[in-house]
């Protein structure tokens, strides 16, 4: 537990958490990018995925699948999955350093947001995989 961290200190009263699991809950992210967005959080203080123990990461994975499902029977039509592990960026309202995954509803028109707003441009973002660039990736991923 981390007496600075906002997910281990999590208000319960103020915080709707959606579900609590012998590892890890689930609470509506708040601040949200999309209505339906949803946090999964492990219950201990960790940042990265190699941190958790086999359980926490089983129980992590089944709220995961768990909830994308839901969103993509219930809210939207897709669900994007997302974790972030960003050491360099200092935490705040946006960035907290305790490992959680982001649940984000996905509408294929203009009414989905981000797509509209950001996403829509992400293909100008990506560039080919050269050769010699695949074979430096390969190498350092080796270590």
């Amino acid at each position: 537990m981390n007496k600075k961290c906002p997910f281990c200190n999590i208000n319960k009263v103020k915080t709707r958490i959606i579900e609590n699991g012998n590892h890890c809950f689930v609470i509506l992210s708040n601040p949200r990018l999309m209505p339906g967005h949803l946090l999964i959080i492990p219950k201990r203080h960790v940042e990265k995925l190699s941190e958790l123990s086999n359980s926490e990461l089983a129980d992590l994975l089944k709220f995961t699948v768990k909830y994308q499902e839901k969103i993509i029977k219930n809210i939207a039509s897709g669900c994007d999955v997302r974790q972030n592990y960003r050491p360099f960026i200092k935490d705040g309202k946006l960035k907290v350093a305790h490992l959680h995954f982001h649940l984000q509803p996905r509408w294929p028109d203009v009414s989905d947001e981000l797509f509209t707003k950001c996403q829509k441009y992400e293909i100008e973002l990506f560039k080919p995989l050269t050769d010699d660039e695949k074979a430096d990736i390969e190498k350092l991923l080796e270590k």
